[in-house]
Parts: structure tokens; sequence; C-alpha cells
């Protein structure tokens, strides 16, 4: 089995593709880590050479903004997160709303980023 683990540098090369290239060329970034990214199925080149997100490259993406907002909102219950990672956060029983507003992280929420720093380690 593949190591998936992505470093900072690859993550960031993904949200550079997300986003777009404003000229036929990526940055150095995304060129340093295209190939490995490929390889894990992250990225995909077109026939005219441009490069995309592939469905799992852009699920990736989307459980770090999950993972980063389930910290913020341990940090600040009123920490601004996208409305997407809320619903996806809150349909997984992470968190609950608060009447005052903001979200409260639940115990399941603790337990899944306990066990996400873990691993890191």
């Amino acid at each position: 089995m593949k190591n998936e683990k992505l470093t900072t540098d690859e993550y960031d090369a993904l949200g550079h593709i997300l986003g777009g290239a404003r000229h036929d060329r990526f940055n150095a970034c995304v060129g340093r880590n295209a190939k490995r990214l490929a390889g894990l199925k992250m990225i995909q080149y077109s026939k005219d050479g441009k490069l995309a997100l592939t469905d799992k490259g852009q699920q990736v993406l989307f459980l770090r903004r999950c993972i980063a907002g389930l910290r913020a909102l341990m940090a600040d219950p009123a920490a601004l997160v996208d409305a997407d990672v809320l619903v996806f956060l809150g349909k997984k029983s992470h968190i609950v709303a608060l009447d005052a507003g903001g979200h409260n992280v639940t115990d399941k929420g603790r337990e899944s980023l306990a066990d996400i720093d873990a691993q890191d380690k």
C-alpha cells in the first residue's frame, strides 16, 4: 500500500491546482509535487497538458478543511468555518449548534481529533 500521507507542500500544490493557473504554467510548488500527486491519483493531466484535481484530490482537500474547521471550533466556538464543512461535521455528529450562536465540538469530534493527532506522531 502506498504512503498517502501528504506534506504541507503537497497540500499547497493541490490548492494551487484547485485554484487554477492564471497562465499556461503552474508555479514551482506544483512542479515539485506533480509526479507524486499524479502517482497517488490525486491529480491528472489532460490531453492538452493541463492539470486537474481528481475526485480523490478534492476529497483530500475537503477533509483537510474539515479537520482545520474542527480545530478552529475547539479553540473558539464562534470561529468562522465554511458552510459545507459545518454541514458535514454536523451530519457526522462532530459538532452541535449552540443556541447563542456558534458550534460546540462533541465528544465524538474530540475523539476524532485525538485519533488524527495520534496518527500524525
